[in-house]
């Protein structure tokens, strides 16, 4: 194996370059702290803060990085002011053979050019046509879950949002390929959090390379078609998108934002949706409320212009996001030497952040071990104490430009189960969940769904 300076092209004088830093190598050789930070990446990180502050240097996934804590760390790193930071830089080494060139693995004005052609397909009107197609899809997929009977919401709800996802992003009808299509995709997935990347025949990672071509030879064969003809999916959006100055995404853009997008949108929400079960299911008083709310929307449509009466509905999903935020660290690369809370970090330091660890951090959130929606209400208004403090999307030139539709969708999901049932867990059970890469439960989020 090796050493840890080497991997992902660090040179061993940068790691040597941060050793004046608080910090320590980890509990084992080589490996460091990977055990804790995948089993406990909360416990970790809190640990080391109170050892060592809002900046430590650490050694965990075989390469050594200085982690910034706080809402103020979070601001200097994705306001990015002097353009140090790179995102490019951070990611690449995990998705660029499987996902590359998406929104997130650009930097600066590539990125900022890309980001406005890419904003048309975010707009009311695309909003709107997209939640006119999800309302059929997820009515029918609510419906059909077992009833009266425990099962992995889990797996049923990641099945139900690729459904969603073949027609809302893809636009196409798949036919026979629709199997195939689906296979590369998950193998495309599980592959980002494969730790042999070696293409070796039958292991995650070659299957993830070879989903990646089959996603790539779908889309290819469809973009002359798509660009024909307009149509309200994603795909079309972008074929047609241009910025202020007519200039249009490449085929090539159009083909890696369209395999991006599907990835960054389904794990996050399928994440985002199971957090927001549990904790209903463990809260059930704020089932009560939320069916009250969507008594309020008259038939078994959700219209655009019913997005805002569903608040309470917000409050919850802001709520879940901040107690199992999806992405729970976010990873960048320095440009060039910088000095940071008073210590020079020199240039290609991998620098870390943690939403996760900001949410819990008692200087801003009153019990944040709490599940109380309210704290987001008008009137708390917890979360804006810093502008940086809740960042489950994270923020700068780099937020999340999907956070729209994610909401739409959330609550379109919960307006179609909670006006119609109610979800329940077994007396004492605790969710098992791993916080990294992203934030999911590892035993299936086994729940029970009953007619009201």
């Amino acid at each position: 194996m090796k050493a840890s300076a080497d991997y992902l092209n660090l040179p061993r004088k940068s790691t040597d370059k941060i050793l004046h830093l608080p910090g320590d190598n980890g509990k084992m050789p080589i490996l460091g702290d990977t055990v804790e930070f995948l089993t406990d990446y909360l416990g970790l990180v809190s640990r080391k803060h109170k050892l060592y502050g809002p900046i430590f240097r650490n050694n965990a996934l075989l390469q050594r990085s200085v982690a910034l804590l706080g809402p103020e760390a979070n601001e200097l790193v994705l306001k990015d002011s002097g353009k140090i930071f790179s995102s490019k830089k951070a990611w690449d080494p995990i998705l660029d053979k499987l996902f590359p060139d998406g929104l997130m693995l650009r930097d600066f004005d590539e990125h900022r050019f890309h980001r406005r052609i890419l904003q048309a397909a975010f707009k009311k009107d695309a909003l709107q046509g997209y939640l006119d197609d999800m309302n059929p899809r997820m009515r029918d997929g609510v419906a059909a879950f077992p009833k009266n009977a425990e099962f992995g919401f889990k797996d049923s709800i990641k099945s139900l949002l690729l459904d969603v996802a073949a027609q809302v992003f893809m636009g196409v009808k798949m036919g026979d390929e629709a199997d195939a299509i689906n296979k590369g995709f998950l193998h495309a997935m599980e592959a980002s959090m494969a730790v042999v990347k070696l293409p070796i025949p039958g292991t995650t990672w070659q299957k993830g390379l070879n989903g990646r071509k089959t996603l790539k030879n779908f889309i290819e064969k469809h973009i002359e078609a798509k660009r024909a003809t307009e149509s309200s999916d994603f795909f079309s959006q972008f074929c047609h998108a241009k910025d202020e100055d007519g200039n249009e995404l490449s085929n090539e853009a159009v083909r890696d934002h369209t395999i991006f997008l599907l990835f960054a949108a389904h794990d996050t929400t399928t994440s985002t949706l199971c957090s927001i079960i549990y904790a209903l299911a463990k809260n059930p008083e704020w089932q009560d409320i939320l069916y009250e709310e969507c008594k309020l929307i008259d038939g078994d449509h959700l219209n655009y212009d019913d997005l805002p009466k569903l608040d309470k509905a917000a409050l919850v999903m802001k709520e879940a996001l901040r107690m199992y935020p999806p992405v729970p660290a976010i990873p960048r690369r320095l440009i060039k030497e910088t000095e940071i809370m008073g210590y020079t970090l020199p240039a290609n330091t991998g620098i870390g952040i943690s939403p996760l660890f900001t949410h819990y951090m008692e200087e801003w959130w009153s019990e944040p071990t709490k599940f109380d929606p309210e704290r987001f209400s008008a009137e708390r208004a917890e979360h804006k104490r810093h502008l940086y403090q809740w960042i489950p999307f994270g923020g700068g030139g780099h937020k999340c430009i999907g956070l729209n539709f994610a909401e739409m969708q959330v609550k379109l999901f919960m307006f179609h189960l909670l006006r119609n049932y109610k979800i329940s867990t077994k007396p004492g059970y605790q969710m098992k969940y791993n916080a990294v890469p992203i934030s999911f439960p590892t035993d299936g989020l086994p729940v029970t769904i009953t007619a009201r």
